[in-house]
C-alpha cells in the first residue's frame, strides 16, 4: 500500500475522534467564522462573490458576511478567499500551512449542502487538517520555495473534508486525493507586488477540494499514486522531501492540536518579532531595532520599503515599526492614515538572517530584537515560537476578544453560542442559515 493510499484508508476509517482533536476543531471554526465574516468585506472577497453572483442562484451553503447563499463549490470558493485575505486565519508552523481557511470552507458548505450533523463536521475538519498538514510536512521546507501551501497542499485537506461528509469508501476517497493533487496550485510570485493571488489560492483550494471529492463520488477517477508516483506531487513539487512524514503515527496523534492562531494581522514569520518587541515597548522612541530572524521566513517578509497595504503586511521591517509605534497590529496599522507615519520610521530598523536561527526552522519560527535608545541604553528580547501556538496559546480570553474586535461583541455571543450548540446539532444548514438570496 502507497502512502496515497495509507493515508486515504485510515482518514476514512477513523471513528472515535479524541476529545482534543475535536476540541480544537471548535475553536479553530469559531475563529475561522470571525475571520471570514470580517474578510467578506475586502475587495478580493468582494470581487469573488459579484463573479459567483452570475453563476445562477442556490441556497445550498452560506456565504459568511455577506447574508446571502450559494452553491456549495461557490461558497466555498468566496468563504475560502474571505477567510485569508486578513492575514489572521489560522497557522500550523512546522508545515508552513494555513489549514483553517481553505479546509473549513470546504468542510462548512459541504456540511450545509448535505444536511450533515455538527458532530460530523468537526470530523471533517479534524481529517481534512490531518491529511494536509501530514503532506505539508512532507514536502517543506523546500516545497515553500516557490510554492504556497495553503494553496497546494490545503486542496487535500479540503478534498478530505468534503469526503468525510460524502462518506467516500476508500477507494473513492484515493480518487479524490489524486484530482485534488491533480489541481494544486499557487505561486509565490504574487508576493513581489502584492498581487491578490494570496487569498485566491486558499479559495480554490477549497473549491478544488470540493470539487475532486464531488467527481469521487460519481467515480470520476483520480491518480492512485498522485502524493508518491514518479510524476506524482512529491518529486514535482518539493527538491527534498520525506513521504515518510505523511503517516508516521498516523491515527495516533492528531495534527490539528498543533495549529496556532494569529494574534496580529500580517504575515505568521513576522509574529515571533512583533511578540518580542511588544514586549520592550516604552513610551520612549528607539534610534534603532535591530532584528534577527530565520532566512527562510526572511524570504517571504524581506520588503524594506512597502508600497501598498499587501507589501506593508509581508513586510518584517514595517510590522516592527508599526508595532513599537502604536501598540498593535491590526488593520489600522495599514490603512492611510498610519502608512505614512509608520513608513517614515522603516530607516531606523535593521534586519539580518541569523545562521543559527535558519538552522531551527520550521521546528521554531524564532526572532531576536535589540532595540537602542538615545541615551544609550539597550533593550533585548528573543523567542522561539509566537503568541497564539502551540507553546504559547492566547488564553480564552484573548481569543474571545479577538473575535469580538473582528465582529463586534454581539455577533461574537452569537458565533460562540454556534459553537456551543454544534456538538448536538443535527443539521448544520439550520445552525448557521443565512438569508435566501
Amino acid at each position: 500500500m502507497n502512502e496515497t493510499q495509507a493515508l486515504a484508508t485510515a482518514l476514512v476509517n477513523a471513528r472515535d475522534l479524541p476529545e482534543p482533536a475535536l476540541a480544537a476543531a471548535e475553536r479553530l471554526l469559531l475563529d475561522w467564522l470571525a475571520v471570514t465574516t470580517a474578510g467578506a468585506a475586502k475587495p478580493a472577497a468582494r470581487a469573488l462573490r459579484n463573479i459567483i453572483s452570475g453563476w445562477g442562484a442556490s441556497t445550498e451553503a452560506t456565504l459568511f458576511g455577506a447574508s446571502t447563499r450559494a452553491s456549495a463549490p461557490a461558497a466555498a470558493l468566496v468563504n475560502g478567499a474571505a477567510a485569508h485575505v486578513l492575514e489572521l486565519d489560522d497557522l500550523h508552523a512546522p508545515s508552513t500551512l494555513h489549514p483553517g481557511a481553505p479546509i473549513i470552507a470546504a468542510a462548512l458548505a459541504t456540511a450545509e449542502r448535505e444536511n450533515a450533523s455538527g458532530l460530523d463536521l468537526l470530523r471533517a475538519i479534524v481529517l481534512g487538517y490531518e491529511a494536509a498538514i501530514r503532506i505539508g510536512e512532507a514536502v517543506n521546507p523546500s516545497h515553500y520555495r516557490y510554492w504556497h501551501p495553503t494553496g497546494t497542499v490545503a486542496t487535500f485537506g479540503a478534498a478530505v473534508a468534503a469526503g468525510a461528509l460524502l462518506r467516500l469508501t476508500v477507494e473513492r476517497m484515493t480518487d479524490a486525493f489524486g484530482t485534488a493533487g491533480t489541481q494544486a496550485a499557487g505561486l509565490w510570485e504574487f508576493n513581489a507586488t502584492g498581487a491578490m493571488s494570496k487569498p485566491l489560492h486558499a479559495g480554490k483550494a477549497a473549491f478544488n477540494g470540493l470539487l475532486a471529492a464531488d467527481l469521487a463520488a460519481r467515480n470520476y477517477t483520480g491518480a492512485p499514486a498522485i502524493l508518491e508516483g514518479e510524476r506524482g506531487f512529491l518529486v514535482a513539487m518539493a527538491s527534498s522531501f520525506d513521504a515518510k512524514r505523511i503517516t508516521d503515527a498516523l491515527g495516533a496523534q492528531w495534527k490539528i492540536a498543533e495549529t496556532s492562531i494569529k494574534r496580529h494581522a500580517c504575515c505568521g514569520h513576522t509574529h515571533t518579532a512583533i511578540d518580542a518587541l511588544l514586549s520592550l515597548r516604552t513610551a520612549a522612541l528607539p534610534t534603532s531595532i535591530e532584528i534577527e530572524t530565520y532566512g527562510q521566513g526572511y524570504a517571504i517578509v524581506n520588503n524594506a520599503t512597502p508600497q501598498n497595504q499587501a507589501q506593508a503586511q509581508f513586510s518584517l521591517a514595517y510590522v516592527a515599526a508599526a508595532a513599537w509605534l502604536d501598540g498593535e497590529v491590526t488593520h489600522e496599522q495599514f490603512s492611510p492614515a498610519r502608512f505614512a507615519a509608520i513608513s517614515a520610521f522603516l530607516p531606523r530598523i535593521a534586519i539580518t538572517v541569523a545562521a543559527d536561527l535558519s538552522a531551527s526552522y520550521p521546528a521554531t519560527w524564532p526572532a531576536r530584537v535589540q532595540v537602542a535608545f538615545e541615551d544609550g541604553t539597550r533593550r533585548t528580547a528573543a523567542s522561539d515560537h509566537p503568541v497564539g501556538s502551540p507553546a504559547s496559546p492566547l488564553t480564552i480570553a484573548q481569543h474571545q476578544a479577538k473575535v469580538a474586535s473582528l465582529v463586534g461583541p454581539a455577533e461574537a455571543s452569537r458565533l460562540q453560542s454556534r459553537i456551543a450548540a454544534l456538538r448536538s446539532a443535527r443539521n448544520v444548514s439550520e445552525l448557521f442559515l443565512a438569508p435566501s438570496q
